[in-house]
């Protein structure tokens, strides 16, 4: 097995070519051509998942967001990202991450969160000439009201705590859903159509919304943990036989931690 077998399997599912001008999805660290004796799949790539990949015998690791997004001027190993690229380097490790590459096609992040809330005549929210785009926007089953949404939205992902607009006054139907930090987007969820708006890291400014619209913000975290498994699948089900593995340190992966409640949101959700 080589490294190019591995990001053969992820780039039919989420091609390099649709990713965002700013990403940096890809192979980061490493050959095409090296030997795999083993995969790691994790969220982020830190100096943690870099140890339990040496470890566990994996020499390869796939994550959501990258190891590097911009130019690296210093590399200190005081420093988590310099840490991370030196371990790996050290030991071997090819890393590799799918970001704006699974969060864009069908069946990636954004269509995960729409079958965890159940969403039913699920579409692209920002379709682009590639048959891919951001977000994706359905419908509740079952019309339900702003409570019901958020007791809803709770279970489905795992939370603790939701951060949220006014709740609506009438029946919520038509849902928007874009994983990671959709703050940026909400007119496109109000273009589409939607009443409720789920993503994560939205700021301030943007909970004042008018009436008859709702935004919810689970987490960056949260809201595109499921990934994880998503590429799993993806490799055992070319390579069934093969050593792929789920990291174990993900539960403690969310770097947002919550303080004053019972349990913390992002734990919740890395256990999903």
């Amino acid at each position: 097995m080589r490294v190019k077998d591995i990001t053969a399997v992820l780039e039919e599912f989420a091609p390099l070519s649709v990713q965002e001008s700013w990403d940096n999805s890809g192979l980061i660290i490493g050959s095409q051509e090296d030997d795999v004796t083993g995969v790691l799949v994790g969220f982020d790539c830190t100096p943690e998942l870099v140890d339990e990949a040496v470890d566990k015998g994996c020499n390869m690791v796939v994550t959501h967001h990258p190891l590097i997004f911009k130019g690296v001027r210093r590399i200190n190993s005081q420093d988590p990202v310099g840490a991370a690229i030196v371990k790996a380097v050290k030991a071997g490790v090819a890393v590799y991450a799918a970001h704006t590459t699974a969060d864009k096609v069908i069946g990636g992040v954004s269509y995960d969160m729409a079958a965890k809330l159940e969403l039913e005549n699920v579409q692209i929210m920002m379709p682009d000439c590639e048959g891919t785009g951001l977000g994706c926007v359905g419908e509740f089953p079952v019309p339900m009201t702003a409570k019901d949404a958020l007791e809803h939205v709770r279970k489905a992902f795992g939370l603790a705590v939701i951060k949220h607009s006014k709740p609506v006054s009438g029946l919520i139907s038509r849902v928007a859903v874009m994983g990671g930090s959709g703050g940026g987007e909400i007119a496109a969820a109000v273009s589409a159509g939607a009443q409720l708006y789920i993503t994560g890291d939205i700021s301030y400014h943007n909970f004042f919304q008018p009436e008859g619209f709702m935004v919810m913000d689970i987490g960056h975290f949260e809201s595109e943990v499921g990934i994880v498994d998503i590429f799993l699948s993806k490799i055992r089900k070319i390579f069934p036989n093969f050593a792929v593995l789920k990291s174990e340190v993900l539960d403690g992966g969310n770097p947002v931690r919550y303080y004053g409640i019972a349990g913390q949101a992002g734990n919740d959700a890395g256990k999903k």
